[in-house]
């Protein structure tokens, strides 16, 4: 039988065709491999988000500039060193926190929980809060005396100072102090004053002094003499 012969209509579709193979298969190889997106290729490095975070972490503190440990209050730092850990050069700060006698080593890239040490203008707001009447809750005193420990290791000056404002044993409210009473009054009023020592640039009589006073116990002094 003889040959149909091909017509340009029939040379157009299979021209249409092949362009349409040729779109799909240019779209199927834009489509990137999930599995293959995550793995890095020889000349690519892999993205390690821990350094980022590091990096906005880091403060740069000098030496003899004072810093405050939440758990163990204000120290100065002594020195700045290097050591090999696992093949790591890791750079740390020695703070040493002279109330407790204590040396601490905090890693520069681990110290989130260090700050400086506050402003003039926070150490006024202390002593404003110093100043305002204790708030005393009827709550159990072992509740309280939880709350009160978790503010003093908070590293916040503002809980710091509500602490020992609630705590005063120099005042109408609390007349009498139980031992764990007092134990974390001291605790909250050296950390204090550990504090308005190194911002004032003062000495501890004088910084006593500025904290009584807010406080209302030199006149209790004064007027038991």
């Amino acid at each position: 039988m003889p040959k149909k012969k091909k017509t340009k209509k029939t040379k157009k579709i299979k021209v249409l065709k092949k362009v349409k193979i040729k779109n799909k298969l240019k779209s199927v190889s834009k489509i990137p491999d999930k599995k293959k997106s995550n793995i890095p290729g020889p000349d690519e490095k892999p993205e390690i988000k821990k350094i980022k975070k590091q990096a906005t972490e880091k403060k740069i503190y000098n030496l003899k500039d004072f810093v405050v440990y939440p758990k163990h209050g204000v120290g100065k730092i002594i020195a700045i060193e290097k050591a090999n850990v696992g093949e790591i050069d890791i750079q740390f700060y020695k703070i040493l926190v002279e109330k407790e006698k204590l040396t601490l080593t905090v890693p520069i890239n681990q110290q989130s929980k260090l700050r400086p040490i506050s402003s003039i203008n926070q150490i006024n707001k202390c002593i404003s809060i110093l100043k305002t009447k204790p708030k005393i809750k009827r709550t159990m005193w072992s509740r309280r005396a939880q709350e009160y420990d978790q503010k003093i290791n908070s590293g916040k000056i503002y809980e710091l100072a509500e602490v020992v404002k609630d705590l005063n044993k120099n005042t109408d409210i609390i007349a009498d102090q139980s031992y764990s009473e007092r134990q974390l009054f001291e605790k909250a009023y050296e950390r204090l004053k550990s504090e308005f020592e190194a911002v004032l640039n003062t000495s501890p009589e004088e910084v006593q002094k500025k904290m009584d006073k807010a406080l209302g116990r030199t006149k209790i002094l004064e007027e038991a003499v």
